[in-house]
């Protein structure tokens, strides 16, 4: 039963203000009811749930019924709850966070607890990019026989239209067109397919019990590994950016972890500049325009 209050974080509550007559208001306002359902359900006790939380989740730590810590995930509704859990079985606690029970019709996973203030970004940078390549490393597997996952190409094809679109408003047309480019051209030039986190970055990797450093909160696809690893270039961009010989330290950081992944070195830079040239028209129309721009003089410099 639970025994502390229940309320959605703050950060999710603005994440989904906006659509409060819509679907994603009802399950936000259903929310509460929902965790408690839950914890009976799966004989859970809670303790708190996890501030700030996230934009697109909301986390609770809870106890089993044998006293063993847990954590508690109600995702926003739709594919992507299902496609996490779908990741997390063929990964089966290997470089990620081991899912213990899934409610398949409601979305909620059990998982295990990791230490959710403590992820690779408290690390000095060099030493969090060690262990980010070594742990993305382990998620790299040949995807499982009927898995549902979306491919690269089919999730640059998706984002196409919504780029174009958007590249007036962002003021980007040319890095956009190059990033077209690349999103056409470097799947259809892909030689591996691998089971890919799709939203690798230090941020995503806490610290465990069981191993160091495991990662969470996966929007899987399947496709080549350069593409999983240019998240992962971008992470602390602003710090390259700031200093002296940004576009060299950007290429240094392709290089660095291109060989240490034995991955190619070009291919690798391709991906890199069209995820940021993506997030950066992203955020420059979701309103952020000086993140933004930032990650699309990023891309210039890759």
């Amino acid at each position: 039963m639970a025994t502390a209050p229940i309320e959605p974080p703050h950060r999710l509550r603005r994440a989904l203000g906006g659509d409060r007559e819509g679907p994603a208001g009802a399950w936000l306002a259903a929310l509460p009811a929902l965790v408690r359902e839950r914890l009976d359900a799966w004989e859970l006790t809670l303790e708190r749930v996890h501030e700030p939380g996230g934009r697109s989740c909301l986390v609770a730590f809870v106890r089993q019924a044998d006293g063993t810590p847990a954590a508690l995930k109600f995702p926003v509704p739709g594919r992507a709850a299902a496609l996490e859990a779908a990741a997390l079985r063929a990964w089966n606690g290997w470089g990620a966070v081991r899912l213990l029970r899934a409610d398949e019709a409601g979305g909620a996973l059990l998982l295990e607890r990791l230490q959710g203030a403590v992820s690779l970004r408290s690390l000095p940078e060099a030493r969090a990019l060690l262990e980010a390549a070594g742990t993305v490393r382990r998620l790299w597997v040949a995807p499982p026989e009927g898995h549902p996952f979306a491919s690269v190409a089919e999730r640059t094809a998706e984002d196409e239209a919504a780029l174009r679109a958007a590249a007036g408003r962002a003021g980007a047309g040319p890095l956009v067109d190059e990033a077209l480019e690349l999103g056409r051209s470097l799947p259809a030039g892909a030689a591996e397919e691998y089971l890919l986190h799709g939203a690798f970055r230090q941020g995503k990797v806490l610290a465990g019990e069981r191993v160091p450093w495991l990662a969470v909160g996966p929007s899987p696809l399947v496709g080549e590994r350069a593409y999983d690893l240019a998240r992962l270039v971008l992470d602390r961009f602003e710090d390259l950016l700031a200093g002296s010989g940004a576009a060299a330290a950007a290429r240094r950081r392709v290089a660095k972890l291109a060989d240490s992944l034995e991955l190619d070195r070009e291919r690798l830079r391709g991906w890199t500049l069209y995820r940021a040239v993506r997030g950066g028209v992203r955020e420059a129309v979701a309103g952020d325009r000086r993140r933004g721009e930032a990650l699309l003089e990023f891309a210039a410099a890759v």
